[in-house]
């Protein structure tokens, strides 16, 4: 079953909305775009905050796309280029995996 990329996209968007709510700084809030990093020095997460963002794209996945899939699994990991770079990345990950 091919995976809808718009849909998958507008999922992490509404997870990285989710984080950006307990930010009371407009600074700290990661913008809803495909270049946003979510790992490495320009990332505005810490690891705490990005797992829990893993977690909560996952659970929205399975809730409204009826896709059950674990990001953080021995093929994500070991890809030569993290699929966590940016939104873009992750999204572009998303949709290759067999569901």
């Amino acid at each position: 079953m091919a995976i809808d990329r718009q849909k998958v996209l507008e999922t992490v968007y509404a997870s990285i909305e989710m984080i950006n709510e307990d930010r009371e700084d407009k600074e700290s809030r990661l913008e809803l775009k495909e270049e946003t990093r979510l790992v490495g020095r320009q990332s505005k997460l810490d690891s705490l905050k990005f797992v829990g963002l893993i977690i909560d794209i996952e659970q929205r996945l399975a809730d409204e796309l009826d896709i059950e899939i674990s990001l953080t699994d021995e093929k994500a990991m070991s890809q030569a280029r993290s699929p966590f770079r940016n939104v873009q990345s992750l999204v572009d990950y998303i949709c290759s995996l067999e569901v």
